[in-house]
């Protein structure tokens, strides 16, 4: 009998391998990524998806990559930034993200469906059919198949990490859900989910018309939920590069032609680091 493989699961399996044979090719991209911090504090996520995208592309054997691009965003059907195609020819969304080391969105839930399921609900759920009910219906379903690959940061200590957070994992260990409205100077309430220890583990949060509706979704926190994450490059320091700030200054004045010429130049040099 033939087991089934998660393809994302696997690839994130190949990135980890590839990752811990080059070190240092995805110490160098991190490096170039969290630079673009000096140009502007969140330009470093937008080209974050493109960095990562070209990586996978130019180095991940068997892999190929795309920027999807936001200009697609209505006509996307999932949430992604990246389509990663396997070795087997299977197309993968792939949501990126860059934050710093706490808080991170894993999904945006605009219709607030999640949110509005809870607060049908008592204030507090400790019923384990209950919760499996809530967690397996339609407004929890997104969730599931959001292929999340964060970029996380810590900037007093120049440090960064990609860390994968296991959803199924963490759903199968919730044991409550519970309303809080109070605390941390908090303006909206949120469903915090906890472990059978009572660990923190992710929250959906709020979802009335007061609140941004890009906020709205399911939230955890690198920190308070470390058991849920796995990390697939442990933490590595990184530098600001102030070259690469200069090059793409300069790409954004040069033409085409004199781009291409660049590019040709980039990927050749690329790709004898892959063969050394």
């Amino acid at each position: 009998m033939t087991t089934l493989v998660n393809p994302y699961v696997k690839f994130v399996k190949d990135l980890k391998a590839f990752f811990e044979a080059r070190p240092d090719l995805i110490q160098r991209t991190l490096s170039n990524v969290f630079s673009m911090r000096m140009i502007g504090n969140k330009t470093h996520g937008d080209l974050a998806e493109v960095a990562m995208a070209e990586f996978i592309q130019l180095f991940v054997p068997g892999y190929s990559a795309r920027h999807v691009g936001k200009d697609m965003y209505r006509a996307k059907s999932h949430e992604e930034d990246i389509s990663v195609k396997t070795p087997d020819g299977t197309e993968l969304p792939i949501s990126l993200k860059a934050y710093g080391d706490g808080p991170l969105q894993l999904s945006t839930n605009k219709t607030s469906s999640m949110f509005k399921l809870l607060s049908t609900q008592p204030d507090r759920i400790s019923d384990t059919e209950k919760i499996r009910e809530i967690l397996t219906s339609p407004a929890f379903a997104d969730f599931r198949q959001i292929n999340v690959l964060p970029l996380i940061y810590d900037e007093k200590k120049m440090r960064c990490n990609i860390m994968i957070f296991d959803a199924g994992r963490a759903m199968d260990s919730v044991t409550s859900i519970n309303l809080v409205t109070a605390g941390s100077g908090r303006k909206h309430p949120v469903y915090r989910f906890a472990d059978a220890s009572g660990n923190y583990v992710c929250e959906v949060r709020y979802g009335d018309e007061a609140a941004n509706a890009l906020q709205r979704g399911l939230w955890t926190h690198t920190k308070n939920a470390l058991q849920c994450f796995s990390s697939l490059t442990g933490w590595i320091q990184y530098s600001t590069n102030t070259t690469v700030i200069d090059l793409v200054g300069a790409a954004l004045v040069a033409d085409k032609p004199e781009q291409k010429a660049a590019l040709q130049l980039l990927e050749k040099e690329s790709k004898k680091d892959l063969l050394e």
